[in-house]
């Protein structure tokens, strides 16, 4: 599915992806450097009922965000990795499968753990604004 949306129409992309995400927990963002990758996880979150302040963890590579219910948001940011080991040293593959949701920038450094059910969503910055293209990989 094709979306293009301007930064005050990412809510419409937030709520497809939130209610996706109840049957693919795992979303992988695609997209060059300003895309707009994080903007999109925030909004997410948002909607997601989160007060805390949602950052990129580019130092940290994961943070994590406490939701109701015991249910934790993951944000993985793997653009400073020089390996996938290092991912699979943090246990990546334990936090893809326990159930949280687990959003992910710069899926392509750990492109063979990701898992094979997920969402993949593709930024593109377009003339007015983002072009979205979601798929569900099964």
């Amino acid at each position: 599915m094709k979306i293009i949306a301007t930064e005050n129409e990412l809510e419409k992309v937030s709520s497809i992806l939130v209610d996706l995400a109840t049957e693919y927990p795992v979303v992988a963002f695609r997209g060059d450097l300003g895309a707009g990758k994080t903007t999109l996880i925030k909004n997410m979150c948002n909607l997601l009922g989160l007060k805390e302040a949602v950052n990129s963890p580019t130092f940290s590579i994961v943070n994590e965000y406490k939701l109701v219910e015991n249910k934790s948001v993951f944000h993985f940011d793997f653009y400073r990795l020089e390996s996938e080991e290092e991912a699979y040293d943090i246990g990546v593959e334990d936090y893809f499968y326990e159930g949280n949701l687990c959003l992910i920038e710069w899926p392509s450094k750990i492109e063979s753990l990701l898992p094979e059910k997920r969402i993949e969503v593709y930024i593109e910055i377009a003339n007015k604004g983002r072009e979205f293209t979601i798929n569900q990989i099964n």
